[in-house]
């Protein structure tokens, strides 16, 4: 049996991903932002082998989450896997005209995380082991004019947790950067949605199979490790032709 944080674990992967590993019969602790939502899902997994623990905490009051992960860790007894998965899309157009919400963006995606991630890594190295994974996206590959605001964030935190893998290497801890491409869940719901938009269960089998097998990094679904390839190398010269990909 692990012991398993997951932070946004309300989110609609999140929940997926908690449900796979209650299924397993892990130590469960469940932390978001919505009381109603993280008692809804700890209803659901409550037939699971042990109840889950839950949290709840606004991961942007960026100085009381180092406390959070302490307090949540010593009730959960330690930690062999953390998953931090919260995170939004923003106003792209309202951030290009307010920093207001620039920095909405950024300290939802970025600032907040590393908050978390700082205590968690600290609390890996110290035990010597454990897994540990953070939901990016494939947006942080490449400056797009549609989500750049969201991008640059994602993309900060792949370079970010570079540095943390490679720190942690050492004490036989892994670190998991998963690369999402698009989802149908309630953050896109106002997205046209195509082919390449992928189900919330498929996606946290594919995030619980990567953190398994303690890859670096993965892109989920895999397809898009074939198409962000072309994306990020596309010479700006020629990706700005290119509405499709260039465009809003």
């Amino acid at each position: 049996m692990a012991r398993v944080v997951i932070f946004g674990a309300t989110s609609a992967i999140a929940a997926e991903v908690a449900a796979l590993h209650a299924a397993r019969g892990d130590a469960l602790h469940l932390v978001g932002r919505d009381p109603a939502k993280l008692a809804a899902l700890a209803e659901r997994l409550g037939s699971a082998p042990v109840r889950p623990q839950v949290t709840r905490a606004d991961f942007a009051d960026l100085d009381a989450n180092e406390a959070l992960v302490t307090r949540v860790l010593a009730q959960l007894g330690g930690a062999d896997v953390a998953l931090v998965a919260h995170g939004v899309l923003g106003d792209q157009l309202e951030s290009e005209r307010s920093f207001a919400e620039a920095e909405r963006i950024i300290r939802a995606n970025f600032t907040s995380v590393v908050s978390l991630l700082v205590p968690l890594a600290n609390h890996f190295e110290q035990t010597r082991g454990g897994r540990l994974g953070v939901i990016t996206s494939v947006a942080g590959e490449r400056g797009r004019p549609r989500n750049y605001t969201y991008g640059a964030c994602k993309g900060a935190l792949n370079l970010y947790l570079q540095g943390v893998r490679s720190r942690l290497y050492p004490a036989d801890v892994s670190v998991t950067t998963l690369k999402l491409g698009p989802v149908d869940t309630p953050m896109t719901v106002t997205h046209e949605k195509n082919r390449l938009f992928a189900q919330p269960a498929a996606v946290a089998a594919d995030i619980v199979r990567a953190m398994d097998a303690r890859r670096s990094q993965a892109f989920v679904p895999r397809v898009w490790a074939a198409i962000m390839p072309v994306v990020r190398l596309t010479p700006e010269v020629l990706f700005q032709k290119l509405r499709f990909l260039s465009g809003r």
